[in-house]
């Protein structure tokens, strides 16, 4: 490979991990409040930013005492015996750890935002406050910034830095004008009850999500196998929105002043749009381009297929059909193995082909109309990390899992209007099998019945019990008879004799005769 490919998928591959910000005020869907002390409570909450990272408990809350740290929680080793309010000493002198379950604060600063939440979470702590030390230039007097330290002009965002996958706690980000008084009153060894509450916007009772991806996106495949059922099994109380994650050529630079593609495989329409190779060798295996056209594929057939009834069974069918046959080097290209997929799915494949042909081709130097819709989409939504979800509009935050979105989509609902499957599957253990299933299937239910099987078990018993006795009085009734009929057949010859005795009197003189006879 050139020195320039190098450079050139180095390019790309940097697009790739640079952060697209979105609009942190917008669509926060969480609340902070202090309950304890009353002159820190505000009737609105407390304005704060969401953490890009961890797992909220969608439609819940966190409500625990709050402890400042007198550190910064860079270093793994967090001290909970420090910090304020000063507690009690134990036994050993030193003061008593924070008491769990507990809501840390420590400042901003030394560290990423993933290392302090990640180092709060090894310390026990249920969620994390993160007190900005810089004021914004747009609180103006509202906040008075350190000597010497200038306003910031553009809001902090709590981004993820690429390894906050295991952060399972949520945190939030408190400005400096706000974060001062709470610090001020913990420092005073008063007691700070704090809330940290999650609700996702719940117009009416049709939930709208967004799942964003590619298609050698590795970790979004497990959920697509899986999410499949639950998609089917909200039906049309779900609207459901897939898009391909690409980038603009033109932007990144791919496109040279000439208009030659100077991204070579990475990109389609001469350097238009663009995707990362998923192998990292511009000669050789799946490329960029093929990357584009493949998202093309499943943009148009989500327009046939999808988008009028927003559950879009075949689209999905053809994900795991292609996930199934097709995705490999030697045939991710393969239209025979694609026409086979779309087969299975029930996709006419020229209709296909004629959409993709109609938005613009993939070839020519011209715009694509479902592409650029794609780069819109893409630039509005502020997608940070791949693979992403959204619902009603909110992004859904920590690992893409079934279980998150299932249950980020069921505390979408308006109030009362949940469909069925929500109600029964979304509390349960394990909601995949569930929502397969219909019904939630638990290992404290294992081995139970029913109350149908309950009382008809128990009806057979009683009259199979009921049969027992009945036999059993029976044979005792024919012992007792063959009892009695043995006393009386012993005792009947005796009985006969007695009276024969009683019945022949023998004279006297008859006697003396018949023994004279007989001597």
């Amino acid at each position: 490979m050139t020195s320039f490919r190098c450079m050139a998928l180095a390019a790309i591959t940097a697009l790739a991990m640079k952060p697209m910000v979105a609009n942190a005020a917008g669509g926060v869907s969480s609340k902070l409040q202090i309950h304890i002390p009353k002159t820190l409570t505000r009737s609105d909450g407390y304005d704060h930013r969401e953490a890009l990272f961890g797992v909220p408990p969608y439609g819940g809350s966190l409500q625990q005492s709050l402890f400042y740290a007198d550190s910064d929680l860079c270093d793994p080793n967090v001290d909970t015996r420090k910090g304020y309010p000063i507690r009690a000493k134990g036994e050993d002198g030193q003061m008593l750890p924070w008491p769990s379950p507990y809501i840390v604060m420590v400042d901003r600063g030394g560290c990423t935002f993933v290392q302090k939440v990640r180092n709060a979470q090894r310390s026990g702590a249920a969620g994390v406050i993160i007190a900005d030390n810089t004021c914004l230039c747009s609180a103006g007097d509202a906040c008075y910034s350190d000597p010497g330290v200038d306003c910031e002009t553009r809001e902090p965002i709590m981004a993820d830095d690429g390894s906050g996958s295991d952060i399972s706690i949520p945190s939030f980000l408190m400005f400096k004008q706000d974060a001062d008084p709470v610090k001020a009153e913990l420092m005073a060894n008063h007691m700070v009850r704090i809330e940290m509450a999650w609700a996702l916007p719940s117009p009416d009772d049709r939930v709208e999500y967004e799942f964003w991806t590619t298609p050698t996106d590795l970790v979004a495949k497990d959920f697509q196998k899986k999410f499949k059922d639950a998609a089917l099994a909200l039906g049309s109380r779900a609207y459901f929105t897939p898009h391909m994650y690409i980038y603009d050529g033109i932007k990144s630079g791919c496109q040279g002043a000439d208009g030659e593609n100077q991204c070579y495989t990475l990109c389609t329409n001469n350097g238009r749009y663009c995707a990362t190779d998923p192998d990292n060798d511009l000669d050789e295996g799946i490329t960029g381009a093929d990357v584009v056209t493949e998202s093309l594929r499943r943009i148009c057939i989500w327009k046939h297929y999808g988008l009028d009834d927003g559950v879009g069974p075949n689209w999905w069918e053809y994900v795991n059909e292609f996930m199934y046959r097709c995705d490999t080097e030697d045939y991710f290209t393969n239209m025979d193995c694609i026409k086979d997929a779309m087969a299975h799915a029930g996709i006419d494949n020229s209709k296909i082909n004629q959409c993709m042909t109609d938005s613009g081709g993939l070839k020519d130097d011209a715009p694509n109309a479902l592409l650029q819709d794609q780069l819109a989409a893409k630039d509005s939504s502020g997608v940070v990390i791949l693979p992403a979800a959204f619902v009603n509009g909110a992004a859904i935050r920590g690992a893409l899992e079934f279980e998150v979105v299932f249950k980020a989509i069921c505390a979408g609902y308006l109030a009362g209007t949940q469909p069925g499957i929500c109600k029964e599957c979304a509390s349960c253990p394990d909601e995949h099998t569930c929502v397969v299933n219909g019904f939630c299937h638990t290992p404290k239910a294992e081995g139970a019945v029913s109350n149908q099987v309950f009382l008809v078990s128990m009806l057979g018993l009683t009259v199979l019990f009921g049969c027992g006795i009945f036999i059993q009085w029976r044979r005792a009734q024919r012992q007792t008879r063959d009892q009695v009929r043995s006393i009386l057949a012993e005792y009947m010859p005796l009985d006969e004799e007695n009276k024969l005795g009683s019945t022949a009197i023998v004279d006297d003189e008859d006697e003396i005769g018949a023994e004279g006879v007989f001597s």
